[in-house]
């Protein structure tokens, strides 16, 4: 494989993951760009490092965060697992019930993908990408955080994640529309969906190991592994910045206008080539 392809692959992979704009959709429509299948390489090989590459983006974005959770979960199963209306003891406990439909989806994954997989069905789900993104930022979340939202809220917002299996749906996009849906504050939504993709990453890394083959990362694919991994970590850093800064800024619904544009130029070019 060709540097060019990892590094171009590895930008999409970093930006996609965490913009709301859908990874596994732009990534479906740029293998078919530079006809990924021509390289003849593990494909599962270098997935796994591109979804490692966001994942250490993500932990160090939140890594005060990560740190905080990690020590009061600790002090909380010491604790035995005690609430005592601490905010940080309550975060977990969402994150643990957002995290309970990955489950559900691990074992449908491979279903959807086999169904679903096309360019032309890539850019209508980018379409309703679209659509949830912009009703998202018109209704401009509410004032909940890890304080005082209900558990209930962690699980509609874990729920959310099981649309996203669907190719050309945002992960992050549904996950803080959710939040917003839920009524938390824009600054939570974000920071309690960011959080999430941590198990939902990791998760994804997990499930895709039994289909590793022999040697994946050997011979000529572990210079584009690694020069991917670097990539989409760099890129999925930058994606969460730019995230946080457009969110405060009210700015969110351009996504919206980006996804509703890309998904129609993708269901025009299906429909005509």
């Amino acid at each position: 494989m060709p540097i060019w392809v990892a590094i171009l692959l590895g930008i999409v992979q970093g930006l996609a993951e965490f913009l709301p704009i859908s990874s596994s959709g732009h990534l479906e429509l740029m293998q078919a760009l530079v006809n990924f299948e021509q390289y003849n390489v593990n494909a599962v090989a270098f997935d796994l490092m591109l979804h490692l590459g966001t994942l250490t983006a993500v932990v160090v974005a939140f890594w005060s965060d990560v740190k905080k959770l990690v020590v009061e979960a600790i002090k909380w199963i010491i604790d035995g697992f005690k609430i005592r209306n601490k905010p940080t003891r309550r975060l977990i406990v969402l994150l643990l019930l957002g995290t309970c439909p990955l489950v559900l989806g691990a074992v449908i994954e491979h279903f959807v993908e086999d169904a679903f997989s096309s360019t032309l069905l890539v850019g209508i789900f980018l379409c309703c990408t679209a659509v949830m993104l912009w009703f998202a930022s018109a209704h401009n979340g509410g004032k909940k955080t890890e304080a005082d939202a209900k558990y209930s809220d962690g699980l509609k917002v874990g729920l959310m994640q099981l649309i996203a299996l669907f190719p050309g749906v945002s992960r992050s996009g549904s996950t803080i529309c959710g939040g917003l849906f839920c009524g938390f504050k824009k600054d939570f939504a974000v920071r309690f969906a960011f959080l999430l993709s941590i198990p939902a990453v990791l998760g994804a890394v997990v499930f895709k190991l039994p289909d590793l083959k022999a040697g994946g990362f050997s011979g000529e694919l572990a210079l584009p592994c690694i020069v991917g991994f670097v990539v989409s970590a760099l890129c999925g850093y930058l994606a969460i910045f730019t995230v946080r800064l457009l969110m405060k800024k009210d700015s969110f619904r351009w996504f919206a206008v980006y996804c509703m544009a890309v998904g129609l130029l993708t269901v025009i070019l299906s429909i005509i080539l």
